[in-house]
């Protein structure tokens, strides 16, 4: 996707609090295409399980920053979460319904598993010691675009 019709670029301190500013942004973001309130709760909460593991996993108690980028082409959107923390050694096996590495956390691990059923495309890409980047993509088919821009 590129020649966007808007972009946005959020940094925040990786504390828990900051889930909700990212569900905010996202459905600001979202409501110039009038998303149906599914689009936009499965957006949100693609969006919102990605921010917590860059928090959760990929900092842990030494905090960090989170990056939130946002663009739309159309009624395309593209959603990307990075953080520079500990990265993913085995992305495959972190995307496995289930695991987790805080289970001591009480974690689901499903995280991974939301995003992959509330968005059109996922990808992960990390590195040990560098972070890691998730990358998501939908399309929103309802309603009409209005041109906010």
């Amino acid at each position: 996707m590129e020649n966007f019709d808007n972009e946005m670029r959020l940094t925040f301190q990786a504390k828990s609090c900051n889930e909700a500013l990212a569900r905010m942004t996202v459905a600001a973001f979202l409501t110039p295409l009038n998303p149906t309130l599914e689009e936009l709760a499965d957006t949100k909460t693609a969006v919102s399980e990605a921010v917590t593991n860059a928090i959760i996993h990929g900092y842990g108690e030494e905090g960090g920053t989170v990056e939130l980028w946002c663009a739309r082409k159309e009624k395309e959107v593209c959603f990307h979460v990075k953080d520079t923390g500990y990265g993913i050694a085995d992305i495959k096996t972190a995307m496995e319904p289930m695991y987790t590495t805080k289970p001591e956390m009480e974690r689901s691990g499903m995280g991974f598993a939301f995003m992959e059923a509330f968005m059109d495309d996922l990808e992960v890409f990390s590195e040990v010691g560098q972070g890691t980047v998730v990358k998501m993509q939908k399309k929103i088919g309802a309603g009409s675009w209005i041109e906010a821009c």
